[in-house]
């Protein structure tokens, strides 16, 4: 992934690009690391930031999460 890429992407194109990094389980400020330095873009960090402080399994857990604060579009 280059992260010069992420930016321009939509906010669900980023958050699934990012989430293919990463290694489950994580928590939630791993999360956020991983995110900023994958170069997301702001409104993406503070998504991630919002989630509740918990481990998350897999992307399933996330995106729902994300899908449920955020809209259509975002979930899975």
């Amino acid at each position: 992934m280059t992260a010069s890429a992420i930016p321009g992407e939509p906010i669900d194109l980023q958050i699934a690009d990012i989430l293919r990094e990463v290694h489950f389980p994580v928590n939630k400020d791993a999360l956020v690391d991983i995110a900023r330095e994958a170069g997301a873009s702001n409104e993406v960090l503070s998504m991630l930031d919002g989630l509740p402080e918990q481990d998350y399994a897999d992307v399933a857990s996330v995106t729902r999460l994300i899908g449920g604060n955020y809209g259509p579009g975002l979930g899975a």
